[in-house]
């Protein structure tokens, strides 16, 4: 593990704690360790640093943001952990079975369910223009539609009256639902118009999964999707006692990749 001694190394490293915590809203000093390389000693340090300078509040365990979070591009989402996004995924994809009709929306990890989509004789129903994209060079057999309406840039996402009209015409076994944040007040997101679509996709699906990445346990974001209540799976890489509790709480299923573990809530 690197010492963290180089002044041009901290410099970047700063830097890059700074990026997450802007990209997130806040961050837990054992990821930073994770991410980063370096001992915790030295992320307190850093971060003590970067709070003296008022570019972060330090918080137990972490830091938050010092000014209001802004949403970041999909671009930027979908770098920040690659690896449990893909573990993920794989999961996620392994679980549409041939006849489906799901329905993957614009979470960077959901993009990553359709490049990995195989299975023969399924129909994806999606709003986001990242997932069309990936389906287009799938065969034949694999059946894509995209909703029309307003295009949202910053999300890569088709929103608005039109996409809730033609949504309406729809049903799904599965619906694949992305989220910024998972907490007793339930799934989260930063834009309201997705978060629309996100809520006309539940009320239409037989079955709700949320593949999401444990960095975003405990956090909320500016609007609440659902309740927990109304998930019934979620897929993740790593899960404290807290969020088992609370999956087991509310009857949700929790699958945790990367191991045999497959906690049935009823």
């Amino acid at each position: 593990m690197n010492s963290g001694s180089d002044p041009i190394f901290a410099e970047e490293r700063r830097q890059r704690i700074l990026a997450i915590v802007g990209a997130q809203g806040r961050v837990r000093i054992a990821e930073l360790v994770d991410v980063l390389g370096v001992s915790e000693p030295t992320i307190r340090k850093d971060l003590t640093l970067l709070e003296r300078e008022r570019h972060l509040r330090r918080t137990h365990g972490g830091a938050i943001a010092v000014r209001p979070q802004l949403e970041p591009t999909i671009g930027d989402r979908s770098m920040l952990h690659a690896e449990a996004k893909d573990l993920i995924a794989r999961e996620c994809a392994a679980r549409i079975a041939r006849g489906d009709s799901v329905f993957l929306d614009s979470g960077t990890t959901v993009q990553r369910i359709a490049r990995l989509l195989d299975q023969e004789h399924v129909n994806v129903l999606t709003n986001s223009l990242g997932v069309a994209t990936a389906l287009a060079d799938k065969p034949p057999s694999v059946r894509h539609t995209l909703l029309g309406g307003t295009v949202r840039s910053l999300g890569g996402t088709v929103v608005g009256p039109i996409a809730l009209e033609t949504l309406a015409r729809f049903a799904v076994n599965v619906a694949f639902i992305g989220a910024s944040g998972l907490s007793e007040s339930g799934i989260s997101v930063a834009d309201v118009a997705e978060t629309q679509v996100k809520q006309a996709v539940i009320e239409r699906a037989r079955k709700v999964v949320v593949p999401i990445d444990s960095s975003k346990f405990g956090l909320t974001d500016f609007i609440t999707v659902c309740g927990l209540e109304r998930v019934d799976l979620v897929v993740t890489e790593a899960a404290s006692s807290e969020i088992r509790d609370l999956c087991e709480d509310h009857g949700v299923e929790l699958k945790i990749v990367g191991t045999s573990e497959n906690v049935r809530c009823t």
